[in-house]
């Protein structure tokens, strides 16, 4: 009798299990059909047809195999987006990491105003790129705001945007500045999570400031700055509105970034197998830099 009660309890286990998985696999379909649709199948798409001469005009696309890859690897233009947009990400994601982790640091402490310092922090990460580019078009253009401020100075400032010395500098800053908010509030996120008795902790240990924010603060924010870089990275890989509003990857290329390429590429000279194979390319340094800053960033808390 025991053993029947036993088999009869399995099996009714086994059944509630199976129930239990259609629901799960019911309530994961949407979010499955749209991921499909919107990006596996678009990336599946790309590696295709990085491998044919494919044209939207033609009804009949033609198999390059590599040719596009191998085009690449000798195409002086594409060498140069990919320097400035690894001269991007060097400038951006430390710049705007550590502005932000200031700016948390700054409104996670009881001050005066403390809202109102974190909205006003934050309103450049949601406000438009296109309108933000407009601004900063005439904050930097020869008679603008820059420039006055530093004739006061004495100071002749340049075309920051007509200069290919100040181009991409110029519009690096605008990156750091609209988007170090957004990762602020990340941080302050991360920050609010540790625990208030390590601090109390390391104070009775004697700890300093210093101490405290190298012991305590930083190994606490690891997995919160683990995902910052990991999305200040891939968001700089990926530049493109800025580049296309106010530079259109000029002056002579100075701005020219790998997704400003794969546009022209696309959409200027209707290439779009050679922009798909340059898509990938993107696709596979991205993976490459995620995974060895996954290694050198840790993202277990302590």
């Amino acid at each position: 009798m025991s053993e029947l009660t036993h088999s009869r309890a399995r099996l009714a286990g086994r059944s509630e299990r199976r129930r239990e998985a259609r629901a799960a696999y019911f309530f994961l379909f949407p979010a499955l059909a749209v991921l499909t649709l919107f990006v596996f199948g678009p990336l599946v798409f790309i590696f295709v047809v990085a491998f044919f001469d494919w044209n939207l005009f033609r009804p009949e696309q033609h198999f390059l195999g590599v040719e596009n890859f191998v085009e690449l690897a000798g195409d002086e233009l594409f060498f140069t987006s990919l320097r400035n947009t690894t001269a991007y990400v060097l400038g951006v994601v430390p710049a705007q990491t550590l502005l932000a982790l200031v700016l948390a640091l700054a409104v996670n402490r009881n001050i005066p105003a403390r809202g109102f310092f974190r909205a006003a922090f934050y309103i450049p990460a949601i406000t438009s790129s296109v309108v933000t580019s407009i601004i900063f078009l005439w904050i930097y253009s020869k008679p603008g705001l820059l420039n006055y401020i530093l004739s006061r100075f004495g100071i002749a400032g340049p075309d920051w945007i007509g200069s290919p010395r100040y181009a991409l500098g110029a519009i690096m800053a605008l990156n750091v500045w609209s988007t170090s908010g957004y990762f602020m509030v990340a941080l302050l996120a991360g920050l609010q999570n540790i625990p208030a008795s390590l601090y109390e902790a390391a104070r009775l240990d004697g700890a300093g400031p210093w101490a405290r924010f190298r012991h305590v603060t930083l190994p606490g924010l690891g997995p919160t700055l683990f995902f910052v870089v990991t999305l200040g990275i891939i968001g700089c890989f990926q530049v493109f509105d800025q580049i296309y509003m106010m530079s259109a990857g000029g002056p002579v290329n100075a701005t020219t970034t790998l997704s400003y390429f794969i546009y022209n590429s696309a959409f200027r000279y209707f290439r779009f197998g050679y922009a798909a194979a340059a898509a990938v390319v993107l696709f596979a340094i991205i993976l490459l830099v995620t995974g060895i800053q996954r290694k050198i960033v840790r993202p277990e808390a302590p």
